[in-house]
């Protein structure tokens, strides 16, 4: 009898799909929490099933939120404020099924209206009955209102350093605002390029390839467990524009490679695809991310030195470095800083950085990676490379960053990178591309030796 009891409390006690959606949301617009860092926790408090439909949910909204929150302002008379914002975030929830999936409405509707008493505001059930039942009365009223103008779907402040950098900055919005193509990266130690697309093409997942080498695009996204041998090494998922981290940086096997910002690990384990007797320190400031890092050389069958430490203060973490040669001055033949940015060339993949990221942050990151650089600049060989790379859009960030770099360091020389010369502006900046890569920006540096300088 107790037994039964108590399965029935926890069945009654469990979350919805939608409750928690909408719990994730309300911690990422109220509270400045990422949706990486949210989502993880919720997997095992939710059905299996149900998770890629949370996905769904969590990262569309924040894609679309401005066009929500227009339609919410014309429902709602009085704006939900304080403990009544996850009412607000249960409509988010109940609009967006109603608009952008198959789902049908009046199972939209019904979700969302139950997900209140999962959420302990059972007395806001009638409201969201009635805001969203009148929605699909009058939502193409609702909608040509919302939809007068143009929406960026993107924050004012960003939106004004995009046009200030970008001629073609409507079209940058509109790749931002689309769900991302999947890129693979083939590990070619197993497998040629065109082999791995035939045993997809074989599994009936169909997929493009690129003039990068390793990169396939497939033409709809796919559970990594449907992919042909990705538990064994022969695979990862890498974005197209981020797979060219590890060839420009072009390490050798037997040299010192320091991979600094190197969490979750993709670029690690391409570095030591291409070099596997590369002594290889993958370095990250959060413990917590170089799991992840862990767990991907684990999966490739690969070994690096993992450390816990602060890119910006090498002598904290240099001394838990092995080196072969048993030399106690640690120099670097090869440094790949991808480093921390405002991450505005990722937005389509994660759109709840739009709202996370503050124009106030851009100073303080564009000092943050000025400090690093410099750290890691001191301790990198003569004649070494140093590959500084990050996922922004920003010049600040970006070419400004180099070439404000290359003038106070007499002893860095800009390499030439394969993608043809920018006027004016020293490395490469992508930008994202409907069935391209992300925002992603390079530059190569090499330390002259004393006698060049």
């Amino acid at each position: 009898m107790q037994k039964k009891a108590q399965k029935k409390v926890e069945k009654t006690t469990a979350l919805s799909t939608r409750a928690a959606a909408a719990q994730i949301l309300l911690q990422v617009l109220d509270q400045g929490k990422s949706l990486s860092a949210l989502i993880p926790d919720y997997q095992q408090r939710i059905k299996t099933q149900d998770f890629a439909l949370l996905q769904e949910i969590c990262f569309g909204v924040c894609r679309v939120l401005p066009r929500l929150e227009r339609v919410i302002s014309e429902l709602v008379e009085k704006p939900l404020k304080g403990k009544t914002r996850i009412v607000h975030c249960l409509l988010l929830v109940g609009l967006y099924q109603i608009l952008y999936t198959r789902i049908p409405s009046h199972a939209a509707v019904d979700e969302a209206v139950n997900a209140a008493t999962k959420l302990n505001v059972p007395s806001f059930r009638g409201l969201l009955n009635a805001v969203l039942r009148r929605f699909l009365r009058e939502q193409e009223g609702l909608l040509a209102k919302a939809d007068k103008h143009w929406q960026t779907l993107h924050p004012e402040w960003l939106v004004n350093l995009l046009k200030k950098s970008y001629p073609n900055w409507r079209e940058i919005i509109e790749a931002n605002n689309r769900k991302p193509p999947m890129w693979l990266r083939v590990n070619i130690r197993y497998c040629h390029t065109e082999d791995y697309r035939a045993l997809l093409n074989a599994q009936t997942l169909e997929a493009e390839s690129n003039t990068h080498p390793q990169a396939l695009r497939l033409s709809k996204p796919s559970a990594v467990e449907l992919l042909p041998h990705f538990a064994d090494g022969w695979v990862s998922v890498q974005d197209l524009h981020a797979q060219w981290a590890a060839l420009l940086l072009d390490a050798q096997n037997g040299e010192l490679i320091l991979d600094a910002c190197a969490a979750p690990g993709g670029k690690t384990t391409h570095i030591l695809e291409r070099a596997p007797q590369a002594n290889v320190i993958a370095l990250d400031v959060e413990s917590a991310r170089l799991q992840r890092v862990q767990e991907n050389l684990t999966r490739m069958k690969q070994r690096a030195q993992v450390i816990c430490g602060d890119a910006s203060l090498p002598e904290t973490w240099l001394p838990q470095i092995c080196t072969t040669n048993g030399e106690s001055a640690v120099q670097f033949d090869r440094i790949l800083l991808d480093a921390p940015c405002s991450a505005t060339g990722v937005i389509r993949r994660h759109p709840d950085i739009k709202w996370l990221r503050k124009a106030e942050d851009i100073p303080a990151l564009v000092e943050l990676q000025a400090k690093i650089l410099t750290a890691l600049w001191q301790k990198l060989k003569p004649n070494g490379i140093l590959l500084y790379a990050t996922c922004s859009l920003l010049p600040e960030e970006n070419s400004q960053q180099i070439t404000r770099f290359l003038q106070q360091h007499s002893d860095a020389h800009l390499e030439t990178l394969p993608f043809g010369e920018q006027a004016n502006a020293p490395g490469h900046q992508f930008i994202p591309t409907e069935n391209g890569g992300d925002g992603f920006y390079y530059a190569k540096l090499r330390k002259l030796p004393q006698d060049e300088q």
